[in-house]
């Protein structure tokens, strides 16, 4: 018998599937990796055209490459792209050309302190070419001639993303957010994507009381321009989670909004220590993922970012280390059972009214009482009860509740679903 695929596993497939892929902010790399996620959930593709005015930026131009290549004397390819898209400074402008090594090596770029690493660099705003390398390679390169040549296109095109929305109860809007513009990098940003890839399979079969909607785009431009074509909607955005390196063996970091006690501050504070989870909790700054586009003054969303060990918080970030082996099936369904949890929280966390304010309502007349007979956790659920007649006055919310009475938050969640039934409270 074939043995048991668990989603870590087939979330860790899914990042081998699209790591050889060479992605960038725009192209057909981004194009290809949609494509695959394509396949999990049914996307909505978005294609901006390049000039277009989004916010305070402009859509660049569209890159694309087909090959590149060092090649020594005898025509033997030193660097090549081909075996590892990090190899091309990313949005080279073409090339091809022959010259000697002291020329070649400004356009160099290597790692000295981690030697067989390849850097992950990119230049998309000024035109420059170039290449990445170990330094062991750079190191046995012989002074010599060598061709040079960087196949690729920069030319008016499109920025692509994409979004998959989970129909909710009601129409205000959660949003998860990951961005899909890395090359090889597997941790960022590759186990990002397919967290929110197998979050939004799993809430698919459920009814969630918010909508929620996934953003797969390409970093920072690709936010803005998510913003500055959807100002309708961000009116209903509630919530909203950035995944970003989701895969590594590092404890959970937990980055807040920008407002720092935002509601989805709150409810990741209490699923991370609740869980007991080796966690991290840091304060918002205006550095990072994209958080910062939807945190910025003019939306102030409350949008907070869940990683493993932060950006540049590893030495394998932005290196060719950051490879498939460095991300764990483990460590990615761990992250998505965070989310998982932090979500049926947030989903059940209302306020609610007392429709019977003055005194204490005679439970056992109504049956509530009864139905906690036999059950070991009667005390508590009975607890719990009392916890939501007391708080119920429209202000308190359910993790408020379970906060101050220090009862587990699916107790209160309980407690509240039976007197809601029972007509006792109101939303």
């Amino acid at each position: 018998m074939a043995p048991v695929t668990t989603p870590g596993e087939e979330m860790h497939a899914l990042v081998e599937r699209m790591y050889p892929l060479c992605r960038s902010i725009t192209g057909d790399g981004v194009r290809a990796t949609l494509d695959i996620v394509g396949e999990y959930v049914p996307l909505q593709v978005h294609e901006v055209p390049t000039g277009t005015q989004v916010l305070d930026w402009t859509v660049p131009q569209e890159w694309n490459i087909r090959d590149a290549y060092i090649a020594d004397g005898s025509g033997r390819r030193v660097v090549d792209f081909a075996a590892s898209s990090l190899h091309v400074l990313g949005y080279s402008v073409p090339v091809s050309a022959t010259m000697p090594l002291a020329e070649l090596r400004p356009h160099l770029h290597t790692l000295p302190e981690h030697p067989s690493w390849v850097p992950y660099r990119t230049s998309y705003y000024r035109p420059e070419w170039g290449f990445c390398l170990s330094q062991e390679t750079l190191d046995a390169m012989p002074d010599g001639e060598y061709e040079v040549r960087i196949d690729s296109t920069l030319a008016d095109g499109h920025l692509t993303y994409a979004e998959h929305v989970v129909p909710g109860q009601v129409a205000d809007e959660v949003i998860v957010s990951c961005h899909v513009c890395h090359p090889s990098l597997a941790n960022d940003n590759l186990a990002g994507v397919a967290v929110a890839t197998f979050l939004a399979r799993a809430l698919a079969q459920e009814t969630p009381y918010y909508t929620y909607r996934f953003i797969f785009a390409p970093g920072t431009i690709g936010a803005i321009t998510w913003l500055a074509r959807n100002a309708e909607r961000v009116r209903r955005v509630a919530h909203g989670l950035v995944l970003a390196c989701a895969g590594d063996r590092g404890r959970l970091t937990y980055k807040q909004s920008r407002r720092g006690d935002a509601e989805i501050d709150r409810v990741l504070r209490h699923v991370l220590t609740a869980s007991e989870r080796p966690h991290h909790i840091t304060e918002f700054t205006p550095y990072g993922y994209d958080e910062r586009q939807y945190c910025s003054p003019g939306f102030d969303l409350g949008v907070g970012s869940l990683s493993r060990t932060p950006y540049a918080g590893y030495p394998e970030y932005h290196t060719s280390a950051d490879n498939p082996d460095f991300v764990s099936p483990e460590a990615m369904a761990d992250t998505l059972a965070v989310c998982r949890e932090a979500f049926a929280v947030l989903d059940r966390n209302r306020k609610y009214v007392n429709l019977s304010p003055y005194g204490e309502p005679q439970l056992g007349r109504r049956g509530l009482y009864d139905s906690l007979g036999g059950r070991s956790d009667a005390q508590q659920a009975q607890m719990a009860m009392l916890w939501v007649l007391s708080l119920s006055d429209g202000e308190h919310t359910v993790l408020d509740v379970a906060e101050r009475s220090g009862l587990p938050f699916d107790a209160v969640a309980a407690a509240a679903d039976a007197l809601h039934d029972a007509e006792l409270i109101k939303a």
